[in-house]
């Protein structure tokens, strides 16, 4: 009854969320002394990144390394795993549109081989040939074996995204609520406005998978029912 109750709530509170975000982002806060009002990226941008490098990606290596682990196989953590590296893809794209936006006013350009912008474009590129490795492998187990070691190995980029902006001079800025000696950067609106936009976007992310989860459960039946059909009609065909 919990599990059905906080499903159906799934999709309201995210929304409500998210709602807020834009409002307050929008309308609320003030705009900054040195960005103005290009700093209400900051409510999408940051979110966006934190779902498409931590949240996503790390939901589909988790799955990844939880089927190869005998203990714990099972094809739902294939599937798990599968669905949450699409949806990595939307995240990872929406990061780099948005860093873009942003970066365009401030830099001068719409891009620059920037060690974070540079690291991000390669896991875009590892997520899509994890998706591709898949459509390579038409036999279910060397299919999913195969996928979690690449997903496994792809996140080796993860860590190297996230501390770009310490091992090198780069264009991006540092850390936006926390700086490395843990000071809070973000006060008051701006603070309660950047909480509600990553606790939004995390909960659309499981929104989507959930949505992309059932979908892929779909096809699966759909494609056993398609080759039962098959095969007996090709049985039939043979009793005559």
């Amino acid at each position: 009854m919990m599990k059905q109750l906080s499903q159906r709530l799934l999709g309201p509170v995210t929304l409500v969320l998210l709602g807020l975000t834009f409002w307050l982002g929008l309308w609320v806060t003030p705009p900054d002394r040195v960005q103005g009002n290009l700093v209400r990226l900051l409510y999408v941008h940051p979110a966006i990144a934190w779902v498409a490098l931590y949240v996503s990606f790390g939901t589909a290596t988790i799955a990844s390394a939880l089927y190869l682990w005998r203990r714990t196989r099972s094809y739902v953590m294939d599937r798990i795993a599968h669905c949450s590296m699409e949806v990595s893809v939307v995240f990872i794209v929406l990061t780099l549109i948005t860093g873009s936006i942003w970066g365009r006013p401030t830099w001068g350009v719409w891009w620059a081989w920037d060690a974070r912008l540079t690291s991000t474009a390669i896991l875009g590129v590892l997520a899509l040939g994890y998706l591709a490795l898949r459509r390579a492998n038409d036999d279910p187990a060397l299919r999913a074996r195969r996928s979690a070691v690449f997903a496994i190995l792809s996140a080796i980029n993860v860590p190297i995204i996230h501390f770009s902006v310490q091992w090198w001079k780069t264009l991006h800025q540092g850390a936006t609520v926390f700086t490395s000696s843990r000071t809070v950067l973000v006060h008051g609106s701006m603070a309660w406005t950047l909480l509600f936009s990553f606790v939004g976007f995390t909960l659309l992310f499981f929104w989507l998978l959930r949505a992309r989860y059932r979908l892929e459960i779909k096809r699966e039946e759909s494609s056993s029912a398609q080759l039962d059909e098959a095969l007996a009609s090709r049985r039939s065909e043979g009793a005559f």
